[in-house]
């Protein structure tokens, strides 16, 4: 009896020393023994308080769009986008277009729209992953893909349980958690080459198949799980939406081949200035459509206007101001270094040698500029051509042989020259003829033809073409007029500069521009642009076609 005395006594004081050992150790951690208990430490607990503190939301982040219709000037690559991925068969898709446009904020919300479509397969729990391609790493090993996924074999380490029983593990990537969802792949165009592979592969087979020299069908100890994914893959079959700000030339031909492309343009100042009235509206801050269109000037994306706004909100508040007026945006630009975009506006009052032509920048945006041009005759009768601010040579790779040749835009200027002798009769050999471009931005490509006609039509008769007037296409040595590319994006910019006739291609012609804010007029030979340029009704026929009459005295009067 008093031994069980003894030993009950001995157990009751082990089980307050052990008592005490865990309230000390609860006490060292900060946290109640209840708590410790329940798994509850001290980190945890600090995690938890983190996670109830904030700072206030980014206003880049409050200005991001919630609905469709608040994405500002891409009303037809969102319904391009829609109809992509909100019908019975959605598609892949390629979204191209210049950074902070919309194109994020796109995919994110049309898979929204598209679930609310009982028609569409994409159901209410389907999830929208996103993943920066320009951050995706893999190991060549393939022990780590947070892509495609990989297979945890047992001799790395951290293999757990499973792996000291010698068993591979499958470990899902992103295209297996986008299963019935959409997989949206930002800065598509930088995707390492091998893992675009991968993908295609999975595009293909919508599952992705795993591999391991640790497996074995005949593996009894191998969960059935395990044994599934082996031998039938994990399913993947979703929607891909790729965003890149490279040019379609650019990226792999066996991915654009199963992707619709879209294309999402680069924002006009009026888009711009919509875009930072918005922003200072949702910080409570006034802005007048001045102020809205010069904090525009500043910018090259929208988030350029929303940061801009910001930093002027922030400057106006200091000075306990509540509207953000025009000094506070030139102030920020200042310190930002911010260069000022100016638009290309076309006067009532032209001048003789001078017209507007039309082209589009390597982003993708339509720009109007001013070419100009001067003649003299010159002694000996063997006249020159001289091009400034446009490229008179350039080089081709091609297949791995480099090529010179000469300019595009110079080689409009000698069609130009060529096609005065065919058409109107007027051998320029004795005259130096000089183009000029404008603006420090080298000029190349063959749509600028037919202004560089305008323009040294202008100068030889010594009349100025027709007031707020702007042309573009290509022109041949014989004087036809032939398509040329980006009339949209030509067409938006002449009617930002203030354009009311814009002469184009008679091949570039749609329906649609009817209804255009100006006239759009349609031209398949010189002497039509001629007529066009000049106002001249009256025309003559001669032997190598038809001629403004009086253009045709002053030219040859010279």
């Amino acid at each position: 009896m008093e031994i069980l005395i003894f030993l009950f006594v001995q157990m009751l004081l082990f089980a307050f020393a052990l008592w005490l050992v865990n309230r000390s150790r609860g006490r060292e951690e900060g946290v109640p023994r209840r708590s410790a208990e329940r798994g509850v430490t001290k980190q945890l607990i600090e995690l938890r308080e983190a996670r109830k503190k904030s700072l206030s939301m980014p206003l880049t982040e409050l200005a991001r769009p919630q609905e469709m219709q608040e994405i500002i000037g891409q009303e037809e690559g969102i319904r391009a986008l829609r109809a992509a991925m909100c019908g019975k068969n959605p598609q892949h898709v390629l979204l191209y277009g210049p950074p902070g446009v919309g194109k994020t904020c796109a995919a994110r919300l049309v898979l929204e729209e598209a679930k609310k479509n009982p028609d569409s397969p994409f159901g209410a729990d389907a999830a929208f992953v996103e993943v920066d391609a320009t951050c995706v790493r893999f190991d060549e090993r393939a022990i780590a893909d947070p892509l495609i996924g990989s297979v945890h074999d047992p001799i790395y380490q951290g293999a757990g349980a499973l792996g000291s029983q010698g068993v591979p593990q499958p470990k899902p990537g992103a295209v297996s958690k986008a299963h019935c969802g959409v997989l949206f792949l930002d800065e598509i165009g930088e995707l390492h080459p091998v893992q675009l592979n991968k993908l295609l592969k999975v595009l293909e087979d919508r599952r992705v198949h795993f591999d391991s020299a640790y497996y074995s069908p005949e593996n009894t100890g191998i969960p059935a799980h395990i044994h599934d994914i082996f031998q039938n893959g994990l399913p993947a079959d979703f929607r891909l939406i790729g965003a890149t700000t490279r040019a379609p030339e650019e990226m792999p031909p066996a991915l654009r081949s199963r992707c619709v492309e879209l294309f999402f343009k680069p924002l006009g100042q009026k888009e711009l200035a919509s875009i930072a009235a918005g922003a200072a509206n949702r910080l409570g801050m006034e802005m007048d459509a001045e102020t809205s269109l010069l904090c525009a000037s500043y910018c090259a994306s929208g988030r350029d206007a929303v940061n801009i706004v910001q930093l002027a909100a922030g400057g106006a508040e200091h000075a306990e101001k509540k509207t953000i007026a025009a000094e506070d945006v030139e102030w920020v630009a200042e310190c930002c270094r911010h260069s000022r975009q100016t638009v290309r506006k076309l006067t009532g009052t032209p001048r003789v040698g001078v017209c507007t032509g039309l082209a589009v920048t390597g982003g993708g945006q339509g720009i109007a500029l001013e070419i100009e041009c001067s003649i003299k005759k010159t002694k000996n009768g063997h006249g020159r051509l001289y091009l400034g601010g446009m490229v008179e040579e350039e080089e081709l790779e091609l297949r791995g042989r480099r090529l010179k040749r000469k300019g595009t835009a110079h080689t409009s200027a000698e069609n130009v020259r060529m096609a005065f002798l065919r058409r109107f009769g007027l051998d320029l050999s004795g005259y130096d003829i000089a183009f000029n471009v404008p603006g420090g931005v080298p000029m190349d490509g063959p749509s600028a033809g037919i202004a560089l006609a305008v323009a040294l039509m202008s100068a030889l008769s010594g009349e100025p073409p027709v007031p707020f007037l702007a042309l573009t296409g290509e022109i041949t040595a014989s004087g036809a007029v032939r398509p040329v590319g980006g009339v949209r994006e030509k067409l938006q910019a002449a009617a930002e500069a203030g354009a009311e006739r814009i002469v184009i291609p008679a091949e570039n012609m749609e329906e649609r521009f009817h209804g255009f804010s100006a006239d759009v007029i349609p031209v398949g030979d010189i002497a039509q642009v001629m007529r066009i340029a000049f106002g001249i009704p009256k025309e003559i026929p001669s032997e190598s076609g038809t001629v403004p009459l009086g253009m045709l005295r002053l030219a040859i009067g010279d």
